[in-house]
């Protein structure tokens, strides 16, 4: 069985995902996700999802970009053949995320700016910053503000993602869609949770259909939360009348899931269907593209290890061969453990399907001190929020 790949869709989707004065070949995006989304793994998606959509790079803080720091640099190097240089950045200073905009263009490394109001991870929202910085509203605005202003010279489309809120008392999705807009985000992206719960339970999809509802029609909504088929994406589309889907999660061990939804969102019923073979030349090519980005074998073996229950999810591999993959130091490692796998299995259907990644359970927030006591930035949290930046890694 060989990879099914699209050059583009089939036919085309209801409505055109603008970005700018770009069309999208379908109305999908990839979400970033640190320690995934390199620009290898978004080559990967790129080839074997028939080049369709959108691949935004890991997040990057802008303070460290602004002191140029190596880590910065890399995570925003882009391969020459990418579309769209697609950079994700996080900010918590207004100030410093439009020189963070500005470093970029000077660097010729963003064609699009997407703002991370979503990250729900503790080192982020105990600073304020993430799916926390939302709940303060006049910050929330200035951020959009200034990075909207930064790029706009350079005809650089920013966008937005973000969470429901920190808590289901604490919402602020559908304020904060509306001030995007009011800034001058090209679009909105809303993962259909709060920052509390983390990746479960399942996603409010219904949240989305109130943002489409309450912004104007004219600007795209993008939902985000649970996309792990072609047929979540299309699910997604007809219960919420959103614009396109982002997908996170649901392409790990799976980059031809574009293909998939770029099809379905297209009325195609085309969908790829590989049997093991096929799954180990995908996993093959990911480890030849990290190393040809990290310019080190040994590294990038090291970096693959992650990826290998997401590639072989339900199919018929033992647990000492899966082991001794993850343990691999080299592309010929990988043919030595791959050869003595049963290539010829076939595709396992639903047992390589549904959820997969990280999940965890519900949990209070990390906050700065008083966070919630006002949805306006007192002096003492400002200064605290300003210094955030310096103290998040990732770049």
């Amino acid at each position: 069985m060989t990879l099914t790949t699209l050059d583009a869709p089939v036919g085309a989707p209801t409505r055109p995902l603008r970005l700018g004065d770009r069309v999208l070949g379908a109305p999908v995006v990839l979400a970033p996700m640190a320690g995934i989304t390199n620009a290898a793994f978004r080559r990967l998606c790129r080839e074997l999802g028939g080049g369709a959509g959108l691949y935004v790079s890991e997040m990057v803080t802008s303070r460290a970009l602004v002191e140029r720091t190596p880590e910065s640099l890399r995570l925003t190097e882009h391969h020459p053949d990418e579309p769209v240089k697609s950079v994700q950045l996080y900010a918590t200073d207004p100030g410093t995320a439009a020189r963070a905009v500005e470093v970029l263009l000077e660097l010729d490394r963003a064609e699009h700016v997407d703002l991370n109001f979503g990250c729900p991870v503790p080192k982020v929202t105990r600073r304020g910053g993430g799916a926390a910085l939302p709940w303060k509203a006049d910050l929330f605005r200035a951020v959009v503000r200034a990075v909207v202003r930064a790029a706009e010279p350079a005809g650089v489309p920013v966008t937005v993602k973000m969470r429901k809120g920190i808590d289901e008392d604490h919402l602020t999705y559908l304020d904060a869609g509306r001030a995007a807009v009011d800034e001058g985000a090209a679009w909105v992206a809303l993962h259909g949770r709060t920052a509390a719960q983390l990746y479960a339970p399942h996603a409010d999809w219904d949240a989305i259909a109130r943002l489409r509802d309450a912004l104007p029609a004219e600007v795209p909504v993008l939902g985000n939360g649970d996309v792990f088929s072609a047929e979540d994406a299309v699910t997604m589309v007809e219960r919420t009348g959103c614009d396109g889907v982002v997908v996170g999660r649901g392409c790990l061990g799976r980059p031809w899931l574009f293909a998939d939804i770029a099809a379905a969102l297209a009325g195609s019923d085309a969908r790829t269907r590989p049997d093991l073979r096929t799954v180990v030349a995908a996993f093959r090519r990911h480890a030849e593209l990290l190393a040809e980005n990290m310019a080190d074998e040994a590294r990038a073996c090291r970096d693959i290890r992650k990826h290998v229950s997401w590639y072989l999810k339900g199919y018929p591999v033992g647990h000492e061969l899966r082991v001794r993959l993850a343990l691999v130091d080299s592309l010929a490692d990988i043919d030595a453990v791959t050869a003595e796998m049963p290539l010829d299995a076939a595709y396992p259907g639903e047992a390589a399907e549904g959820q997969r990644g990280r999940a965890g359970s519900p949990r209070p927030v990390s906050l700065p001190d008083g966070w919630l006591r006002s949805r306006d930035l007192d002096p003492a949290t400002a200064a605290q929020v300003a210094a955030a930046e310096a103290s998040v890694s990732g770049g």
